[in-house]
């Protein structure tokens, strides 16, 4: 509540981000329709590998979008990139609309972190304490109630690293774009601007992190909390990898509490050695084939002006579904 009425143009434009979201989740995946509703368990278990993701493209999301207003002029507290100026030894000139990404950024570094800053800040507050009352006698209860606060700082600690790699990648892919000025095209001026990656472009860099996610646990190195690999022959992760300390649930089968919705009925490509293949994504139940008959537009054509005209093909296709 404190942080809406700070910024209320930001706070609703975050919310404007999480729809860009859904629709990206959309187009990566077709989703399998569901009978009953999720309901309050957590659709994705804390800790893991999915949920590193999930904070990461989050924290791009709101970084995304709020750049994006900046740029639109939608916000009253920022615009355009004004550090991007002069000419280049290229010789292009620097003009247009620069996206503001540092504004971008620290706004969802406020915004996203603040949680996971607070409970970090609280467990370690909490453990000072309990190591001075670890002299008194209260070993037994004391162990127990550092676990737990080890546990809850690892995964803030966790969370806030892998918002930050959602953030450096809208950082690290500003790219150049331009436009030629002169007679018939002939780029006798040309200015350029920096601007932000798609979002899209930004989940799917993300997918190949989220891949290659790290499992970690926490160290403390001089008072310091630190996270260090949970095998000693992983390499060390790097501020632009996603990191986990919690291995994934099994989602092969339906089961609420875990946030895994099984994979019975799921479509899958026979011929694939992916993800996507009919022996890994059936966790060896096997699948079923049928044959369909399906309708598809074909040869369009664009007429001037401004139509296309296509034609209506009918094929039979063999679809798959995991037992």
């Amino acid at each position: 509540a404190e942080r809406q009425r700070a910024y209320p143009k930001e706070v609703k434009s975050t919310t404007k981000s999480h729809k860009t979201k859904k629709l990206q989740k959309k187009k990566k995946q077709k989703k399998k329709k569901k009978s009953s509703p999720v309901g309050p368990f957590p659709v994705v278990p804390q800790g893991t590998r999915e949920s590193s993701f999930v904070h990461a493209i989050s924290s791009a999301g709101v970084a995304h979008a709020i750049t994006r207003r900046c740029s639109s002029g939608e916000l009253d507290d920022c615009g355009c990139d004004r550090s991007v100026r002069g000419k280049t030894k290229e010789g292009f000139q620097w003009s247009g609309c620069s996206d503001n990404v540092a504004y971008g950024v620290s706004l969802s570094k406020r915004f996203v972190d603040a949680r996971d800053r607070k409970m970090l800040q609280r467990s370690k507050r909490k453990s000072s304490k309990v190591n001075s009352r670890s002299l008194a006698g209260y070993n037994n209860n004391i162990d127990m109630g550092k676990r737990k606060k080890r546990s809850a700082a690892s995964r803030a600690l966790v969370n806030l690293h892998n918002n930050e790699v959602g953030r450096k990648l809208v950082e690290g892919n500003m790219r150049v774009e331009c436009k030629c000025h002169g007679v018939s095209g002939s780029c006798e001026l040309k200015t350029c601007w920096m601007a932000m990656p798609t979002f899209r472009e930004i989940g799917e860099l993300l997918k190949d992190k989220f891949d290659g996610a790290t499992e970690v646990r926490l160290k403390e190195l001089n008072g310091r909390l630190e996270l260090e690999p949970n095998k000693q022959y992983f390499k060390k992760p790097t501020d632009e990898d996603l990191v986990y300390v919690q291995g994934s649930p099994e989602y092969c089968e339906y089961d609420i509490g875990s946030g895994s919705l099984g994979t019975h009925g799921r479509k899958c490509d026979k011929d694939s050695r992916g993800l996507d293949g009919c022996d890994l994504l059936c966790c060896n139940r096997g699948y079923t084939s049928r044959r369909e008959r399906v309708r598809e537009r074909c040869f369009c054509k664009f007429h001037w002006c401004c139509h296309v005209q296509c034609r209506t093909c009918i094929r039979d296709v063999v679809i798959h579904t995991c037992k």
